[in-house]
């Protein structure tokens, strides 16, 4: 990962992620509405319902120990830890939530299974076979290397092991080429959420069945997950945001003024909410 990107990726989620926190809670990904994307829900609920229907869809049931790669603030450790009684890791490039998820393990009492760390996802301070369950919730777009973070994800899944992915997709470019315009949209997306680039999920399918990952599945969930935009859109706009928003700084900021780019990519079918799963 290219130390301009790291920086970046780091100083934003720094200045973000107490704001966040303080507006929507612990959980910094998507929620699910329902398969027609329609059901009317608390949105913190929508929340605990995409990692809830992700357990179901990929046949989940039951995890020992855990790695959340791009934890965040450490909202599906803490919740796959207490749900599973397993032991939970989390990394992140931020400094700042890896603390504040280190305090929310003790506040949750499950400081004795939950560790949290700065670390680099493609290039992972741990060893071959070390988690049954790599769970990847909105962070892989973040990778300069998708490959290779896929790679360390295998890497250090035990054999029997099941990687859940989840991540910000363009379209399958199978039947046409993106367009000038879509790039165009794209790139906004990329310079205001520090993304190298996406690719789409065929392409991610790909690169699993050279790992080999077995029992591949994928599945877009962009009509399930798209009215999560709306309702953050909704959400920036109140005093408390606002006022947090100024505490926060720039780049926070300009994230805020550009959540109409990720609702327009989701209305024109550019952005796509990509799943994928499978086993060692």
């Amino acid at each position: 990962m290219s130390a301009t990107l790291y920086q970046q990726i780091q100083q934003f989620y720094d200045a973000s992620s107490g704001l966040w926190e303080e507006i929507w809670g612990e959980h910094m990904h998507h929620g699910y509405y329902g398969a027609d994307g329609k059901l009317k829900k608390d949105r913190r609920q929508a929340q605990i319902d995409l990692i809830e229907e992700l357990l179901k869809w990929s046949g989940v049931q039951q995890a020992e120990n855990i790695l959340d790669v791009g934890c965040g603030i450490g909202g599906s450790s803490l919740y796959l830890a207490g749900k599973f009684n397993a032991s939970a890791t989390g990394i992140t490039l931020s400094p700042v939530q890896a603390a504040r998820a280190t305090e929310r393990a003790q506040e949750a009492g499950l400081s004795g299974r939950c560790h949290f760390q700065v670390a680099n996802a493609q290039e992972m301070p741990f060893a071959d076979d070390s988690f049954d369950l790599v769970w990847s919730l909105e962070s892989g777009e973040h990778m300069p290397d998708k490959a290779k973070f896929m790679q360390e994800c295998y890497r250090v899944l035990k054999p029997g092991g099941t990687l859940i992915m989840v991540t910000w997709c363009h379209r399958p470019i199978d039947e046409s080429p993106l367009s000038q315009d879509e790039q165009k949209h794209l790139q906004d997306i990329y310079r205001v959420y520090c993304l190298p680039y996406v690719i789409s999920l065929p392409e991610y399918e790909a690169i699993a069945s050279e790992l080999p990952l077995q029992n591949i599945r994928t599945a877009d969930w962009s009509i399930a997950v798209a009215p999560f935009w709306n309702i953050v859109i909704d959400s920036a706009f109140t005093p408390q945001a606002i006022f947090g928003l100024l505490r926060s700084g720039w780049s926070t900021i300009v994230g805020a003024l550009s959540l109409g780019l990720m609702r327009r990519g989701y209305e024109r079918g550019l952005i796509r909410f990509g799943l994928l799963c499978g086993n060692k």
